[in-house]
């Protein structure tokens, strides 16, 4: 049974990770840090540090379950009130810890536990793809005798400055691939002949610096390309919903961050010589605003809950979820900066920013309208299943 209770080690999880962000995440630095477009060697390290603490010294995993990770980003998340980098990290390296072999994943595992930053970035979308993995066009085929790589990607995080790309490409070798296309994942160096990286300007998520890159006659060896588990397209969907849910924990503790500054400035203001926190406007924003808070934590961590249970339904829980909780956390954002009036909409207060990460979200990991498209086959199969018990 389902259930919302939090261990007493899930706890000390979220003490130990509320008082590293609480210290490091001062207004002033995030407000640097995101000038800067990203975290400095300290605060990455710390994390790690911090992070694989809890884990046995004997153990080359993650150190912590989804749900686990999940309370560490939503915490995270609400003392920065900023997207911060190590949702990707923690996602790229499922994806890592699937595909490659055992010898690559450690490599990868090791650096990241050593340097506090990934040795590679992920490059998966695409301009002319996006939340249709399967409209992939990077493409790899052999060439008199020569594995060359051909296309592009698009939003790659750290791709100017990543030593190592993650490519999700088309084997074009492979004739008969089946219902999907073939689908390979090479990890390649950033400094291969023929790969070229444009940087991303966008209005929000600043912590984390995109690249567009290009991929033109790439001569790749063989053993760039990865050889653990296989599964192709079927397993990067599953593992996609790891990324909705870390996008979505980010989103949560965000609005709580959104929240918390609504409230102390509801309780602070002034006007016409009354709180105006006792104003019925702002009381009924505020309500509606915890309502969505409520509600988020519980599609959340019902959806993890599903996931780590592999329940029949886990697939609509993820998608339900990623379609409701950016969408109501840009607009608990929204509601806190109309609290805040013409304060809010500067960039002195970090609720704005707050808003802009949060509408990123409902792109990022599949758009709103893709996560209608997943749900309504799935919505139509369980009730047609009701229907004949």
């Amino acid at each position: 049974m389902f259930s919302f209770a939090l261990s007493p080690e899930q706890q000390r999880l979220i003490a130990a990770f509320r008082n590293f962000g609480e210290t490091v995440f001062t207004p002033e630095r995030v407000f640097q840090w995101k000038r800067d477009q990203g975290l400095p060697d300290d605060v990455v390290k710390g994390f790690t540090d911090l992070y694989f603490s809890f884990e046995s010294p004997t153990e080359q995993t993650f150190a912590h379950n989804i749900m686990s990770q999940t309370l560490i980003l939503e915490e995270l998340s609400r003392c920065a009130g900023a997207t911060l980098p190590f949702q990707n990290d923690l996602f790229n390296l499922q994806i890592m810890n699937w595909f490659a072999e055992s010898t690559t994943f450690s490599d990868a595992l090791e650096f990241y536990r050593r340097t506090g930053r990934l040795m590679f970035s992920f490059a998966i979308s695409e301009p002319t793809a996006g939340s249709d993995s399967m409209g992939m066009q990077t493409f790899t085929k052999t060439v008199d005798g020569k594995i060359i790589l051909n296309g592009r990607k698009n939003y790659v995080n750290n791709g100017e400055y990543s030593p190592n790309i993650l490519v999700a490409a088309i084997d074009k070798d492979e004739e008969t691939p089946g219902k999907y296309p073939a689908l390979a994942f090479w990890l390649i160096p950033r400094n291969l002949h023929g790969i070229r990286a444009y940087p991303i300007n966008k209005i929000g998520q600043s912590m984390l610096p995109f690249a567009s890159l290009s991929f033109e006659d790439v001569e790749l060896k063989p053993e760039y390309r990865l050889s653990g588990n296989e599964g192709g397209f079927r397993q990067l969907f599953r593992l996609l919903e790891f990324g909705r849910v870390f996008i979505c924990a980010s989103s949560v503790g965000m609005a709580q961050a959104a929240m918390e500054d609504a409230v102390a400035h509801a309780r602070n203001r002034t006007a016409f010589g009354t709180p105006i926190s006792q104003f019925q406007q702002i009381e009924q924003l505020l309500t509606d605003m915890e309502v969505s808070l409520y509600n988020m934590r519980m599609m959340l961590y019902r959806a993890v809950w599903d996931i780590e249970n592999d329940a029949s339904n886990k697939r609509l829980s993820v998608a339900l979820m990623k379609r409701y909780i950016p969408k109501a956390a840009t607009e608990v954002a929204s509601n806190a900066m109309q609290i805040l009036g013409g304060l809010g909409y500067t960039e002195d207060s970090r609720v704005s920013s707050i808003w802009e990460d949060c509408r990123g979200n409902q792109i990022a990991q599949g758009t709103d309208q893709i996560m209608v498209y997943i749900s309504a086959p799935l919505i139509m199969e369980k009730y047609e299943k009701e229907d004949v018990q």
